[in-house]
């Protein structure tokens, strides 16, 4: 549903919001080495997130990408707006041009709950509090370090 770009704006978001503040501030490289992800690609969308004020940075030595308290404030619906746009979120599932409760598609009753409780969520939760409950719960945004098995 989220495409790639989508995927990996988040998790440097929340890459961010677990490891940096206004004194520590990363660079792309690290981030793209950290989470595993092309280093041009992330640039780009770091890039435009800062320009839609869901991160922050600062240029020159020590300068780097970085989240305030306002950043983390955000919802991730922000985010998955500010790099997808909400168009997925409202397209049927199978494709149909007219798909809603008037007309629905076959598999409409199925999706739908869904769509609206997935859609619920990334409005209700902040940054700050994806990242609290990844730290809590040892979730992972990154593979990197694991060792293969």
């Amino acid at each position: 549903m989220l495409s790639n770009a989508c995927k990996y704006a988040i998790r440097a978001v929340i890459y961010l919001a677990l490891n940096s503040d206004v004194r520590a501030k990363h660079g792309v490289k690290q981030i793209a080495e950290e989470l595993e992800v092309p280093q041009p690609f992330l640039a780009q969308l770091l890039r435009k997130l800062a320009a839609e004020r869901l991160v922050s940075s600062t240029k020159g030595p020590g300068g780097g990408f970085f989240l305030d308290q306002s950043n983390r404030d955000n919802a991730i619906w922000d985010v998955i707006r500010a790099i997808d746009g909400t168009y997925k979120f409202d397209e049927c599932f199978l494709g149909l041009s007219k798909c809603d409760d008037v007309n629905p598609c076959p598999v409409h009753h199925l999706v739908s709950p869904f769509k609206e409780e997935l859609l619920q969520d990334f409005r209700e939760k902040t940054v700050a509090s994806l990242a609290e409950e990844i730290a809590e719960k040892g979730r992972v945004i990154s593979l990197k370090g694991f060792l293969e098995k």
